[in-house]
């Protein structure tokens, strides 16, 4: 994912805040984001509220309507306090501040933890048929883009030279998960540690809904466990994490994943982290989202079906 830096002008995000939530703002309390800028405020009247700017799309007001559903249902997402409105030729919303947690549960629970706690979002989720489109999925998450590449996004990452494996995985990856597939449901594409704070082992908030996709529960499950950390939220999983995070859902769900369920979740890991290799790569950065060994090793595990027990 690449980072786009958005220079906000505050005499405008003050007017912003006057207009859709009935305060300006007074005082900033932090600035974050990489596609979106993220900016914590505190408004004049008091409230501390988080702003979160970015370019306009259909989809940004439908991944708020889903949030705010979600809230009502009682998840543990910040509350949604406006809906999608114009600001400086892009489009802002606003939602309530959740401050505090911890980056992670404790170790020993953490695969289980992270693992419920999709399987709660799965089931308190509205269907998409009740929902505004909410297409195109991020690039790291729409490997079904139907483009002629094999990569999405704006950027030409099907031209870039070297590293010839990346292509391979997410090849391969892509090839399994076209065989086959279930009934959509609407998930978050981004499991990433960073977007969830704890409280001990309980789920204390979920950010960055603008994640929000529909797609086959496998597939939604397989980015999860492929992108989640039990160490640290600058890591991403383990082959073993991955294997606890599939094992644990399928407990929470009360039904195991089939021989075709587990090779898209384990053919979806591979895409998305391939995806951010590949990406990390044509930026001439490290390529720490993914190794050659690793991938090899997920793709054989999404080949060899369901473990004897």
């Amino acid at each position: 994912m690449s980072p786009h830096t958005r220079d906000v002008d505050p005499g405008h995000l003050a007017q912003w805040c006057r207009d859709h939530l009935g305060s300006p703002s007074a005082d900033e309390l932090f600035r974050s984001g990489f596609l979106s800028a993220v900016i914590g405020l505190r408004l004049a009247d008091g409230r501390e509220v988080v702003v979160k700017i970015r370019p306009d799309s259909p989809r940004v007001a439908a991944c708020v309507e889903v949030q705010r559903r979600l809230f009502l249902a009682g998840y543990p997402c910040p509350r949604p306090l406006t809906g999608a409105a114009p600001l400086s030729g892009d489009v802002a919303t606003a939602e309530a501040y959740v401050p505090g947690g911890a980056a992670l549960p404790s170790a020993e629970h953490a695969a289980t933890a992270f693992a419920e706690a999709f399987a709660w979002l799965i089931r308190l989720a509205p269907a998409p048929g009740e929902m505004p489109a909410l297409d195109p999925a991020p690039s790291w998450a729409n490997w079904d883009h139907g483009g002629d590449g094999l990569w999405p996004g704006p950027e030409d990452l099907d031209g870039v030279p070297g590293e010839v494996w990346i292509d391979d995985a997410g090849r391969r990856a892509r090839d399994l998960l076209r065989d086959g597939g279930s009934d959509a449901v609407i998930g978050h594409c981004d499991w990433l540690a960073g977007n969830l704070r704890w409280s001990g082992d309980t789920l204390l908030v979920v950010h960055d809904w603008d994640s929000v996709i529909v797609a086959d529960e496998a597939v939604l499950v397989g980015f999860a466990a492929a992108l989640y950390s039990t160490v640290s939220a600058d890591e991403l999983a383990t082959v073993e994490d991955t294997q606890r995070f599939l094992d644990a859902y399928s407990r929470a769900r009360g039904r195991e994943f089939d021989a075709g369920e587990l090779r898209r979740s384990w053919a979806a890991g591979v895409w998305t982290r391939a995806y951010d290799a590949k990406f990390q790569h044509a930026a001439g950065r490290p390529v720490t989202s993914l190794s050659e060994d690793e991938a090899r090793e997920r793709l054989r595990r999404a080949a060899e079906g369901p473990r004897k027990r």
